[in-house]
């Protein structure tokens, strides 16, 4: 497993405006925390969080995160969460957690369709229900992705988290019995029928009433 360094400064401001400042001089407001570390406030830099995901080649890592405040202090982490513009992408918030490398952590983390189905190639369609699962392993046994073969499912047919295995090293946290993938059955529609059509189904009982009246009468 490797470990990736992301420099960061400690700051002794707070608030939205304190937020806001940073921000307008292109930084990242952060914060480390953890279940043995009191919450430190942090500043970090956009481009270094963003080379570190470039070299590791996913967001789930594991940092060296460097702490400078006047020395420099080292923190294990990893991100808990991200906040970001809807409309920019623009970075507005980061959470790090402390963790120890051989303490078990709990992680969401995304799921991956491959294949395709059977049933989709029979006019089915697939829908995913879940994106994420949340998982405990080591951090060295984080997996950056789920990937779940939808190849052999045909209409009807479901995969369940229990139906997927990890090993050994990672648990699944979340109900065995909960769905994360389907292959529906296509929607039938309703044949439309053309107006003609339907003019002459109504005046035919007309019609016949007319003539079976005519019949009485005579």
């Amino acid at each position: 497993m490797e470990i990736f360094d992301l420099k960061s400064t400690q700051r002794n401001t707070f608030g939205k405006n304190s937020a806001r400042a940073l921000r307008r001089q292109g930084l990242i407001p952060a914060v480390l925390y953890g279940p043995k570390t009191e919450s430190v406030p942090l500043t970090i830099s956009p481009l270094d969080l963003d080379n570190v995901y470039k070299a590791s080649g996913t967001e789930r890592v594991v940092l060296n995160l460097i702490i400078e405040n006047g020395g420099t202090q080292n923190a294990t982490a990893v991100v808990k969460e991200v906040q970001a513009s809807p409309v920019t992408g623009q970075y507005l918030h980061i959470d790090f957690y402390e963790i120890s490398l051989d303490e078990e952590i709990v992680v969401n983390v995304p799921i991956e369709v491959t294949g395709r189905s059977k049933g989709v190639e029979r006019g089915g369609f697939l829908q995913v229900v879940r994106y994420e699962l949340e998982i405990s392993c080591l951090p060295a046994d984080m997996p950056d992705k789920i990937e779940v073969d939808v190849t052999g499912l045909d209409i009807g047919d479901s995969i369940h988290i229990g139906d997927i295995d990890l090993g050994d090293k990672v648990r699944l946290l979340a109900d065995t019995g909960f769905t994360v993938a389907t292959v529906v059955a296509p929607t039938v529609e309703e044949e439309e029928i053309p107006e003609e059509e339907l003019e002459v189904a109504e005046e035919a009982p007309a019609e016949e009433a007319e003539a079976g009246a005519e019949t009485a009468n005579k």
